[in-house]
């Protein structure tokens, strides 16, 4: 397939402000996703999430902040006994995104920077609706004003609210305006503004997030409105036999080398020339989206060409996650597997000495479907961890029970996700060079 209608790649932007963290990192998605760990730490949740209400906090966890007799609070303990706890405050937690994207919103059009998510399915940006307090803390952020937009149209009634079961936030109103993605224009697009905004999302880079997951988790309320995908599908902004987007997360080497080329979305069509590169076909899977994510069998994981069960397991392909989550199991297979690695509970995390070769590093995979998908070498490597270690980029999921495969597997393939045909898809993507990425 080529590019239709004028449809273009839109490019990531890396994020120069971003700053690598692994024990941050983990605990922003211990609250966001709202897990109890498994493995000693600092940080934990003030109350466990049984299995049975595993699957119903994953769905209500943006919509609802979690079900009332199963609310999460991270906290941090704070004493040597685990009865001494602070709860967890933006300073603990990584809350920048590694990649960011422009979106023109509004007539004549304003350029906002997005977190392309598809583990949410909500537009928001910040906006002149903020307090005045707020926004003259978002220096650096572009601000949505919508009264210079001759297009936008209060949606009367609606508001929005994505919150944690910590209770951080972010609410306001709702409007449709034109949105333009990579060239494509969507007319009447639900945006929604900001009004409030806890300390956690003031201190996050880029002006807001565009989700990209299944419109069942869509935070409006009284009646949840279409994601961008779902009004190019309706609006045959992208045609029926391309009813999908596609990713292509690249590390830091792509930086740096030409012939990895750029990191990209595209919107109804796929990148032929990078699955060429690859020399493999696309391999696809059904999706079970009744949760609202993409959610696909997942059952079994190699660590040097050894199997690692997973019977029954399931991912979910998420860009707004930065490590990959997976069972004790399966982390304690990988990192037996490095050589002087280490589990250390004070950073909460997988270590391993940074002077690591590329040739002790073992080769994982990860399944999609029928088909093993190995993490590049470099992306095991995700942060300095001090003392001549480095902060691991795969982790412990804690009591979920399915894998969150985020951007250090993602980081590995070219991924489809076909919102027509239910299914996701993905392709290797070549072997670099192996080397630990710089651990900085």
């Amino acid at each position: 397939m080529s590019a239709l209608h004028g449809l273009h790649k839109i490019k990531l932007i890396p994020n120069k402000n971003y700053q690598k963290s692994g024990t941050k990192s983990y605990v922003l998605l211990l609250r966001k996703w709202g897990f109890q760990p498994t493995l000693p730490g600092p940080y934990t949740q003030v109350q466990m999430i049984t299995k049975e209400d595993a699957n119903r906090h994953l769905h209500s966890r943006r919509k609802h902040g979690g079900s009332p007799h199963t609310h999460p609070v991270t906290v941090k303990k704070s004493g040597s006994d685990d009865t001494s706890t602070s709860e967890v405050t933006a300073e603990d937690q990584q809350n920048d995104s590694e990649y960011l994207c422009q979106v023109q919103i509004g007539t004549p059009p304003q350029t906002v920077t997005l977190d392309f998510d598809t583990g949410s399915s909500d537009l928001w940006v910040w906006s002149t609706e903020l307090s005045k307090s707020i926004q003259s803390k978002g220096s650096g952020h572009s601000i949505f004003n919508s009264s210079k937009s001759s297009t936008f149209k209060t949606k009367s009634g609606s508001s929005w609210k994505i919150s944690y079961g910590d209770g951080s936030s972010a609410s306001g109103t709702v409007g449709t305006d034109n949105v333009t993605i990579g060239g494509l224009t969507i007319k009447n697009q639900a945006v929604e503004l900001a009004n409030q905004m806890s300390t956690e999302f003031q201190q996050g880079t880029g002006d807001g997030l565009l989700g990209l997951a299944w419109p069942a988790i869509n935070t409006v309320t009284p009646t949840p409105v279409a994601t961008p995908v779902e009004n190019m599908i309706t609006q045959e902004d992208i045609p029926q036999s391309a009813e999908l987007f596609t990713a292509k997360l690249g590390s830091w080497r792509d930086v740096n080398d030409p012939d990895k080329g750029d990191s990209f979305y595209t919107f109804g069509y796929i990148d032929q020339d990078t699955v060429t590169a690859s020399g493999q076909e696309i391999a696809y899977t059904p999706v079970d989206n009744s949760q609202g994510f993409w959610m696909f069998d997942s059952t079994s994981a190699t660590v040097n060409g050894k199997a690692v069960d997973q019977s029954g397991n399931t991912a979910i392909a998420d860009t707004g996650t930065t490590l990959a989550l997976v069972s004790d199991a399966t982390c304690k297979a990988i990192y037996d597997a490095i050589p002087n690695s280490q589990y250390d509970s004070t950073q909460q995390g997988y270590v391993f000495p940074s002077n690591t070769t590329a040739d002790q590093l073992p080769v994982v995979t990860f399944a999609v479907g029928n088909t093993q998908f190995t993490v590049q070498k470099e992306d095991l490597a995700f942060a300095d961890a001090g003392n001549g270690m480095v902060y691991g980029g795969i982790q412990s999921r804690g009591s979920m029970t399915f894998d969150i495969l985020g951007d250090t597997f993602l980081k590995s393939i070219y991924a489809i996700f076909d919102q027509g045909n239910q299914q996701f898809g993905a392709v290797q993507r070549t072997e670099p060079t192996q080397n630990l990425a710089p651990p900085s």
